[in-house]
């Protein structure tokens, strides 16, 4: 009877152990999964981070042509006010000649 009750004892115990190491094969499964797609996530930010910082350095560049065009404009501005001065003067001075 006593060896009997032992060997339920016994089992039982094996039964325990054996569940908690499929526990912990299980758990140790999950992690390695969860541990894959960190890595995944880690690597798709540092993608996206680099792509960010390039648009931003798109940005500047384009502030930079956007303020150059907008300098080179004004420049022309003024030579076509100059211009149209001086086209003014030219036509005064002609009409002024054909009334003499």
């Amino acid at each position: 009877m006593i060896v009997a009750g032992v060997e339920v004892k016994i089992s039982r115990l094996e039964s325990i152990v054996e569940q908690i190491g499929e526990a912990v094969l299980s758990t140790t499964e999950t992690i390695e999964r969860l541990a894959e797609r960190l890595d995944t996530l880690s690597a798709q930010v540092e993608a996206q981070g680099k792509q960010v910082q390039q648009q931003g350095y798109q940005i500047v560049a384009l502030c930079d042509a956007v303020q150059t065009l907008a300098e080179s404009q004004d420049d022309s501005m003024q030579k076509i006010n100059q211009l149209t001065q001086t086209l003014n003067r030219l036509t005064s001075l002609i009409e002024g000649s054909d009334e003499r």
